[in-house]
């Protein structure tokens, strides 16, 4: 009966989707404060990228022959793989950056995916929250509308395969007041952020009715 958080950002106490995810866990743990928490920080703590490889060709080599560094590469996939099993709840903070999935959250993915059978439905009917923020803007009309490779990934990811039960949260804007030349969205880049906000304690409020069902 545990909560996995899962966090990608690079932005440390200035992340935008981990200040959102901050508010589901806050609206859940006011009304379950004795639900567990497995945290990993992909961003602070990278999972190492080379151990994915070496996963694979640990998988397919008898337990006996494995390298030491495919024993390791094997066991942390066969780990990372578990916390998802063993949620009963999640919520992924994974911004968008440079128009794809962080190459953090993507060595996640990959060895979660190598950690447990083919076709295993790591997330099968379970809650799960997706946080993307994005420090522009992508939706229709907008210059850069078609650049965002990540938001439709993640979803083939987390519902397709691995068959969560998904609410997803969008902020764009968020450079909106780091990059001068976006100041003129000041006004649309609050509002976003509000609703945002306003969608991640709904959120919550969501995961904690779904624990107490």
């Amino acid at each position: 009966m545990s909560l996995l958080r899962i966090d990608a950002s690079i932005q440390g106490e200035r992340s935008a989707s981990s200040a959102l995810a901050d508010l589901v866990l806050a609206e859940l743990v006011a009304a379950s404060p004795e639900v567990p928490v497995v945290r990993r920080h992909l961003g602070q703590d990278p999972l190492p990228a080379p151990a994915w490889a070496a996963a694979i060709s640990g998988s397919y080599t008898p337990e006996a022959d494995r390298s030491a560094e495919q024993r390791e590469a094997v066991e942390l996939a066969q780990r990372v793989a578990a916390e998802l099993q063993e949620a009963t709840s999640a919520v992924l903070a994974l911004p968008l950056y440079n128009f794809g999935v962080s190459q953090h959250a993507k060595t996640w993915i990959d060895l979660a995916l190598a950690g447990a059978p083919q076709g295993t439905r790591l997330l099968e009917g379970t809650p799960t929250v997706l946080i993307i923020t994005r420090g522009g803007a992508y939706g229709a009309g907008t210059p850069r509308a078609g650049w965002d490779h990540s938001s439709d990934y993640l979803r083939r990811i987390l519902v397709d395969l691995w068959g969560a039960d998904l609410t997803v949260i969008e902020r764009e804007f968020t450079l909106v007041g780091v990059n001068p030349a976006l100041d003129e969205f000041t006004e649309i880049a609050a509002l976003m952020h509000q609703t945002a906000q306003e969608a991640a304690a709904q959120a919550g409020k969501a995961l904690a009715a779904k624990r107490a069902a």
